[in-house]
């Protein structure tokens, strides 16, 4: 937060967007959660801390109106953040979150400059030591290891040159610079998300791939990068929970079944003095304090609440008590995951693409390469990699379909294979799929579903026609298979809205990254079907496809 964050609104809705991308993910995170105790909660409690600090942020516009930052008084505005994310953190995951608001708000409020790679790289330090202060006993392969990696990257793009902005840089120029910046640290938490498991062994115990709330950490910066850059959120890797496997004997916090979090509010809190008496009744112990020193927030697994709260008598008001009974999430967790009777295997062509797939929790991937014309033993490899025995394939191509009905014939599994003859068609009817009904109903359903779709699509012509109404290079329209439209990108599109069905209501606009079509692509769509929803996302060969519903 510098002069140059000229309002709280802009502040609001970088944090806003974090929350969106953390929540669009919360699920995955909770099936995750498996450290320090495998209660399944990580995503709910990250989310809770942000939501605490948007309504706080809420608070202070309605009270400045669309003040800037500095009108309102920015030592105001990181005392009022920090102490609603303290307020608001709910378990580890939530508490150590905080802190690092707390730490990276520090930095930001002494700094009178707009904020670079240098100032990101200071905020993420702080915010780490931070963070790192509040946990009884530090462990690698954490969230910790994550925003240290984050911190590490960003240093290194300012050894490497990363400019430094000028104190009257506009905010197109800030925004641009910040994104590049921050898309470098989310590509080196992703990268240590992934060496998690070399440095934290309960996650191998539990057979997942990523700690949760180091996960949800990389999730947080990618929806900050997308308030950044119009809505445009970089890759992270997905990662999908085990089913079921039994909780390791060894496992922390195995003997103490409830999480025990709440908040103290007084004058001259000494987190120190508590630490002692904490640790004899119970682990997992976390006590951090407010900038002031009026606020604690303490989070500890004990089997002795009332113990745990006499601590605090006399010397404050306590507040959000919360207790949660462990081995019930941990029960919770395992039913959730063995609960799902059947996936969808979507097969599609290119990273984002993936991505966009994969935001539904339901949905497994394989990437059938820029021809999407994956081999018989690919489609079965990526089957018995699923977590369930019943799955429903999305072919995404009519070349694909021999191959699949191949495939599922030898698996082994109870497969149902759906010809979806492009990939936003599968996209369009993947909300008809329930993970609680089998194979077989899913994909009546989803068939069903299909017949109310139409696919197309405007593409590059990858050569000359016969007929001489277009040249190699040109633009070409689809509909349903069929050539609709063809020479400028406008006529070929035009050619590809007039054959749609007239009754449609809603339209899905995937446009990919070397599109022709400028900023008024979802306007020229909306003048003849009311609800769009544009999306960028990359598919081999197309500049555009789309789905009507």
């Amino acid at each position: 937060m510098s002069k140059h964050d000229n309002s709280l609104s802009r502040f609001r809705t970088v944090v806003a967007a974090a929350l969106i991308e953390l929540d669009s993910r919360r699920e995955e995170i909770n099936d995750l959660n498996v450290f320090p105790v495998a209660d399944g909660d990580t995503g709910d409690n990250m989310v809770r801390t942000l939501q605490s600090v948007v309504t706080e942020l809420d608070r202070l516009i309605e009270k400045q109106g669309e003040g800037s930052l500095d009108s309102v008084g920015r030592a105001e505005i990181v005392d009022a953040v920090t102490n609603a994310a303290l307020l608001g953190g709910r378990g580890n995951s939530g508490v150590i979150l905080s802190q690092l608001i707390h730490g990276a708000a520090e930095v930001m409020i002494d700094d009178d400059k707009p904020v670079d790679a240098l100032m990101l790289a200071q905020a993420m330090n702080r915010a780490s030591e931070q963070a790192r202060r509040s946990v009884n006993e530090p462990r690698e392969g954490t969230i910790l290891t994550v925003m240290d990696d984050m911190a590490k990257s960003l240093l290194a793009l300012v050894d490497e040159g990363a400019p430094v902005l000028p104190d009257d840089v506009d905010e197109t120029t800030q925004n641009a610079a910040l994104a590049t910046s921050l898309e470098a640290a989310v590509s080196e938490g992703d990268a240590s998300v992934r060496r998690g498991p070399d440095l934290l062994p309960e996650l191998n115990e539990f057979g997942v791939t990523a700690d949760a709330g180091g996960y949800g950490l990389v999730v947080i910066f990618a929806g900050i990068v997308a308030a950044l850059k119009d809505g445009v959120v970089p890759d992270v890797q997905r990662h999908t929970a085990p089913r079921e496997k039994p909780r390791p004997a060894s496992h922390a916090s195995s003997t103490f079944q409830y999480c025990v979090n709440f908040a103290v509010v007084g004058e001259g809190l000494d987190r120190e003095a508590f630490i002692p008496e904490l640790e004899r009744l119970g682990d997992s112990l976390m006590v951090v304090d407010s900038r002031t020193g009026s606020v604690l927030r303490v989070h500890v697994h004990s089997n002795d609440r009332a113990a745990v709260e006499a601590l605090f008598e006399g010397k404050g008001e306590i507040r959000d008590i919360e207790v949660a009974d462990m081995f019930a999430q941990i029960d919770a967790r395992t039913r959730r995951l063995r609960d799902a009777r059947s996936l969808v295997l979507a097969v599609v062509a290119g990273d984002s693409m993936k991505a966009l797939f994969e935001l539904d929790t339901s949905v497994v991937v394989l990437d059938g390469g820029p021809s999407l014309n994956p081999s018989t033993e690919e489609i079965l490899d990526a089957i018995h990699a699923a977590p369930v025995e019943e799955i429903v394939l999305l072919t995404g191509s009519r070349n694909v379909t021999p191959a699949a009905l191949k495939a599922a014939e030898l698996s082994g599994r109870l497969v149902e294979v759906v010809e979806t003859g492009t990939v936003q068609e599968g996209l369009a009817i993947l909300h008809h799929h329930y993970t609680a009904s089998s194979a077989a109903d899913n994909a009546a359903s989803l068939r069903a579903a299909l017949s109310s779709v139409t696919a197309g699509g405007v593409a590059p012509a990858e050569k000359d026609d016969p007929q001489g109404r277009y040249s190699t290079g040109d633009a070409v329209g689809f509909v349903e298979g069929e050539l609709v439209g063809w020479g400028e990108p406008e006529a070929a599109l035009a050619g590809v809205l007039a054959a749609l069905p007239t009754e449609a209501e809603i339209v899905t606009l995937l446009e990919g990254s070397t599109s022709p079509f400028g900023s008024g692509l979802k306007a020229s769509v909306q003048a003849r079907f009311p609800e769009v929803e544009l999306l960028n996302v990359d598919h081999p060969g197309w500049w555009l496809l789309l789905a009507v519903e």
